[in-house]
């Protein structure tokens, strides 16, 4: 009974790292089922992958095929989302609240509009409807937030939706583990590949079941990123561990000091 009270104090801090290491693994898999459902169900448009909408609007250019408008607004919703996302933020931070559990909500808001638009109208035989283009920019939005949220409120997180960067830096962590000479380096490496390899898994799970999930459902297929995006809402909720306008921030492990060395 007495360790239970001696204990106590470690709960918010079980808790915070909870938040820290499940939502961005299950950000990973959002921004893949995203992904891959609206490029599936939307034709070719990427939600979260913005640079990949550059392309196939410079391919379908190139082609003489029609503009597709999702594809043109893409970024420009991307960038005004962000800017309105740090905004928000900001008056967040000012208040003394939390941005994490806000910023989730807000993309969760933006998922659930995503699916409603696209399961109740869609699918589109013209990419060019109101309607069609209307639920490509709310499921860009929502990403535009999860984008930004990483970059707010889970410091040292590594991107959950663009994983280029996260698979060159896994792989030359490993890379430093095992052949490195620096000591210290190697830790590092180890603490980043350990941090970095849940979000790919993520993501690559994501895009499997967002395609397998939009093969058996169609649009209907959202529901998946949607609520997982609830799910992350509901583990940040639980996190009262820090000041409330503190970002959640990943753990890294000491790295012993060695003997002859400047620390």
């Amino acid at each position: 009974m007495l360790d239970q009270f001696r204990n106590e104090p470690d709960r918010p801090a079980r808790t915070a790292d909870l938040a820290s290491r499940a939502v961005p693994l299950i950000l990973g898999v959002i921004a893949g089922s995203t992904d891959t459902i609206g490029f599936l169900g939307l034709r070719g448009l990427f939600t979260a992958h913005i640079t990949g909408d550059l392309v196939v609007l410079a391919a379908h250019f190139a082609a003489g095929d029609p503009t597709v408008f999702s594809h043109i607004l893409a970024l420009p919703v991307f960038m005004l989302i962000l800017f309105l996302t740090r905004l928000l933020a900001g008056g967040l931070e000012r208040a003394g609240l939390s941005t994490l559990g806000p910023l989730l909500l807000v993309e969760a808001f933006f998922l659930v509009a995503f699916l409603l638009v696209c399961g109740v109208w869609g699918p589109w035989r013209d990419p060019n409807a109101i309607l069609a283009t209307l639920a490509g920019l709310l499921g860009v939005a929502a990403m535009a937030v999860q984008n930004a949220l990483v970059q707010i409120s889970l410091t040292n997180t590594p991107a959950t939706s663009v994983m280029t960067t996260n698979v060159t830096r896994f792989t030359m962590d490993v890379g430093e583990v095992l052949v490195g000479r620096d000591h210290a380096k190697a830790v590092q490496a180890r603490s980043r590949a350990i941090q970095t390899f849940p979000v790919i898994l993520g993501f690559a799970t994501g895009c499997v079941l967002g395609a397998t999930g939009e093969a058996a459902a169609g649009l209907w297929s959202l529901a998946l990123p949607t609520g997982l995006a609830l799910v992350a809402f509901g583990i940040a909720s639980t996190d009262r561990s820090s000041s409330p306008s503190r970002a959640v921030a990943f753990n890294l492990p000491t790295i012993p000091h060695v003997k002859g060395e400047t620390p």
